[in-house]
């Protein structure tokens, strides 16, 4: 739950290693500011300008930094875990290795493995192919747009099935032994809650998924 509110006034100097946890900001400034080692955990930001910020190392667990400017901001070894990013200006925005839930969470090349959980506690094993296009945001889910179903079993009992119902489209249905395809599939990385086949990468993550 957001907190405080802090506007346009709010002075961006001398900020690092503050600790600002459910605060909204509004119309604020913070281009250029140095902002290494902040806490903004869950922190609302409406229209606010952090292009050529320093963020090293700072924490933005669960801020909503949808269509904020962040051109140019250095995010290097800072904790990006479910913040939104949806329609943020990233041009330029400089990372590193330390950087967490930034880069894409599942494999960017290649075949692989992924979960899902369906109706009825089914999980539901998927082959991803080599050309099938994938994408993550900030959390731990994944999407992509076709997928072989491999098996399907019971989270509880092991009992195995041959077909699953998805839990947002119940006339998508998963069959064991075929291919399938979301023509609603959204390549743009960043809507996180929109259309594809939504997957983890493990059956434990998928058993967790309400």
């Amino acid at each position: 739950m957001v907190e405080q509110i802090m506007d346009k006034s709010f002075v961006t100097k001398n900020l690092s290693n503050r600790d600002y946890n459910n605060v909204r900001f509004k119309d604020v400034n913070f281009s250029h500011a140095d902002l290494d080692g902040i806490d903004f955990e869950n922190c609302l930001f409406e229209d606010c300008d952090f292009s050529h910020a320093s963020l090293k190392n700072a924490s933005l667990v669960g801020a909503d930094l949808r269509g904020c400017d962040m051109s140019y901001s250095d995010i290097s070894g800072a904790n990006m875990f479910h913040s939104m990013l949806e329609n943020a200006d990233l041009t330029g925005i400089v990372s590193n290795e330390g950087t967490k839930h930034f880069r894409l969470h599942c494999p960017e090349k290649g075949a692989f493995l992924g979960y899902k959980k369906c109706f009825d506690f089914r999980i539901v094993k998927l082959l991803i192919p080599a050309d099938a296009a994938r994408t993550s945001a900030t959390a731990n889910s994944c999407r992509c747009n076709k997928a072989k179903v491999m098996t399907i079993d019971d989270m509880y009992t092991d009992d195995i099935y041959q077909d699953a119902i998805s839990y947002v489209d119940p006339n998508f249905v998963y069959r064991v032994g075929h291919m399938v395809v979301a023509k609603n599939f959204n390549p743009n990385r960043w809507d996180d809650s929109t259309g594809g086949i939504h997957f983890w990468m493990t059956r434990k993550e998928a058993e967790g998924y309400m």
